[in-house]
């Protein structure tokens, strides 16, 4: 923490002592604004699944009290003296990391996520002078201006906010995997991921089928923009699409039979997997040898890949299907997106903490 108190924010928040306890509302100090800091009046925070994950101390290492969330959304407040980017009343976006080193290849290139020194998480991680970082469960928030993205003008905030994480993780793969007219794309899961991936899918013109385990989110789908929607769960799916998809991207986080959706890929296809079980998947090799096929994986993307992603959802009118909640409900909507009881993210006003 900086040494000089009578220029930080203390600001309210919600926070878990330690793993799997129950919510606090509480108090932090953010740090004095650097320079180049920008302080962010936040108006809502989405619920990740990886809050979760964290909170619950699943993934180890837990930083702990934590504050969560790294979907954030709000105006800048103040700025620092040599912010050139915003000015106070703008209206911003923070996503999953707030600093890097700015100075390795992935940094220089626009891909800070992939930082060889370590990205620092916007919560549950350590800055570069070893503090805990906080995340957006908060009334505010400071962040240095290079890890802030405008939210356009199209866009409504609380719709922006799972934008900054569920938006991103799946857009930076479809751009990736080149994504487009004469793409034959699979959408693995409609949930949080899935469904936003289907509308970015669609808007770059590529034909979009949806994988999912029943029927019962078909009409959903198709609405979203998808051309084909299929369930896993009958066997007959996987004799019809055998060999059929140049790109299949797997938002799941449960474990699949990986041999049988290779089989779904075209020669040179690849399956992406940004969804992340616990346990680790298993195939044969010759799944892949026989078709040249890849197993790949995807995190989220950078500041100007995320600038470009919320600049393409509010030319195109992409928007996540959400359910705005009060602070008070936190802990309810964990229970609840652990039992797939949402459609399709989680929003918290930050107005009622």
């Amino acid at each position: 923490m900086c040494n000089n108190h009578k220029n930080m924010t203390t600001t309210r928040v919600l926070s878990v002592p330690s793993a799997k306890a129950s919510f606090e509302k509480t108090t932090i100090e953010r740090r004095e604004l650097r320079p180049h800091d920008i302080l962010i009046d936040i108006k809502f925070s989405g619920i990740c699944h990886s809050d979760i994950h964290s909170a619950f101390g699943e993934w180890g290492g837990g930083i702990f009290p934590m504050v969560p969330g790294h979907e954030i959304a709000g105006v800048v407040e103040a700025v620092g003296t040599e912010v050139t980017k915003y000015v106070v009343g703008d209206r911003v976006g923070v996503g999953c990391f707030v600093d890097s080193c700015g100075e390795c290849e992935y940094c220089l290139s626009g891909e800070e996520q992939y930082c060889t020194k370590g990205v620092v998480n916007t919560y549950n991680g350590l800055d570069y002078d070893g503090n805990p970082t906080y995340g957006g469960y908060s009334q505010k928030i400071v962040v240095t201006e290079g890890f802030v993205v405008r939210i356009p003008d199209g866009l409504d905030l609380d719709m922006a906010s799972p934008l900054l994480c569920a938006g991103i993780t799946t857009f930076s793969p479809l751009k990736h995997w080149n994504t487009g007219p004469g793409k034959k794309v699979a959408i693995v899961g409609m949930g949080g991921l899935g469904h936003v991936a289907i509308q970015f899918a669609h808007a770059m013109g590529a034909e979009v089928t949806v994988l999912s385990r029943s029927n019962n989110k078909r009409e959903e789908a198709l609405k979203f923009g998808a051309d084909h929607y299929f369930a896993t769960s009958d066997p007959a799916t996987f004799t019809e699409l055998a060999g059929r998809f140049d790109l299949i991207l797997n938002t799941v986080s449960a474990n699949l039979d990986v041999d049988a959706y290779l089989s779904l890929l075209r020669i040179d296809g690849t399956l992406v997997n940004v969804g992340a079980p616990a346990e680790p998947d298993k195939y044969h090799v010759f799944s892949l040898i026989m078709g040249r096929r890849s197993i790949a994986g995807s995190l989220v993307g950078g500041i100007r890949e995320t600038q470009e992603m919320l600049d393409f959802a509010a030319e195109h009118g992409i928007a996540p299907m959400i359910e705005v909640i009060s602070a008070d409900q936190v802990e309810e909507s964990y229970e609840r997106v652990l039992k797939s009881d949402v459609r399709y993210r989680f929003v918290i006003d930050i107005s009622t903490l």
